[in-house]
């Protein structure tokens, strides 16, 4: 019988080294404050930036409509290539929001490209002594993973400062942010929803499991692998997504997570949305993304499912990482057990 020490490569099943990744072990958790109406939150933009003013005048009257006091950081708007400023910049931005007494949280812009490259130059000694609420995706997914294994600061892997926050994506922040509520989330069926996806949840391997939940867009975890930037995942919640990528590219992430050993460590998986994950060849005959995914999850023998509203899509599910969840892969629902702020 396999274990879950097992990974998927083709069509064989090989053994990894356990263990094999590098990671520590979880610093103590240190929840932030939750959010109420009339507190100030820095916008950051950690990776790509915003080139037109109109857009961060529209993300502005975003926060303001979450009853929130935008305070932009000061390389927003700035242009180095195709990042928003110089690595050391952009990481003198969240030093100096995290510093400022007056910020109660910090919502990232946009994703793009470069969150990792500021890692290396922030001071996490100011980070962790001022825990505030981290919200974003994509890209952001770097400053998440290194918070988890750095501060204990709990962070929202939720829409960035300039996504649509359509109704559903609003609410599941709300709950969590400012209520400090422990909600179950469940994707709601096509008739309930036109934004669900179609296809509904898909099972691997069937079963409850509980843990952290750490995880992101799965181009930038496993980009992160070896380095000391990457958490501990043992016994954790591991929940991916991604966009734009195809099938044989999920499967050498997949295949990347395997060999380090990250995969063998989990206690369960929960893969989003796939936004946009076809290969561009005619005619393609090759496996589909769930073929792929169930090759390398199904093996496991833990509970692993696909389908949550995870990723990049309208509506979106605010996922606390660093938090105790649990997933039942039957269902299809994610579990919050323990509130995300203080």
């Amino acid at each position: 019988m396999l274990d879950r020490r097992t990974a998927v490569l083709g069509l064989g099943i090989l053994p990894f080294a356990a263990g094999s990744a590098l990671s520590a072990p979880p610093p103590p958790l240190r929840k932030p404050p939750r959010l109420k109406a009339g507190d100030t939150v820095a916008l950051i933009e950690p990776a790509g930036f915003t080139e037109d003013k109109f857009d961060l005048e529209q993300v502005l009257a975003t926060i303001r409509a979450m009853g929130l006091v935008p305070k932009p950081a000061p390389h927003v708007m700035k242009r180095y290539g195709y990042l928003a400023g110089t690595d050391k910049d952009r990481a003198a931005d969240i030093d100096a929001v995290y510093a400022d007494k007056d910020v109660r949280a910090v919502f990232a812009v946009r994703g793009g490209w470069g969150s990792a490259r500021v890692l290396p130059y922030l001071d996490w000694d100011v980070i962790r002594a001022n825990p505030k609420l981290l919200v974003g995706f994509s890209d952001v997914t770097a400053l998440h993973l290194a918070f988890a294994a750095k501060t204990g600061c709990p962070t929202i892997h939720g829409p960035g400062a300039a996504s649509s926050w359509g109704a559903l994506s609003w609410d599941s922040f709300r709950r969590l942010a400012f209520l400090g509520e422990t909600p179950t989330w469940r994707s709601p069926a096509p008739s309930e929803d036109r934004l669900a996806p179609r296809s509904g949840i898909r099972t691997f391997r069937g079963g409850k499991a509980s843990g952290r939940l750490l995880g992101g867009n799965l181009a930038v975890l496993s980009a992160m692998v070896g380095t000391p930037y990457m958490p501990d995942f043992t016994g954790a919640i591991l929940f991916l997504e991604e966009t734009g990528e195809a099938e044989y590219r999920l499967d050498r992430m997949l295949t990347q997570l395997g060999l380090a050993g990250i995969l063998g460590k989990v206690a369960g998986v929960v893969f989003g949305q796939c936004t946009r994950c076809t290969g561009e060849e005619a005619n393609y005959s090759g496996f589909t993304v769930s073929e792929v995914l169930d090759q390398h999850f199904a093996p496991l023998a833990v509970p692993a499912f696909q389908g949550a509203l995870i990723g990049h899509i309208a509506n979106q599910f605010s996922m606390p990482v660093g938090i105790e969840a649990e997933i039942d892969a039957d269902a299809g629902t994610i579990r919050i057990l323990e509130p995300v702020v203080t």
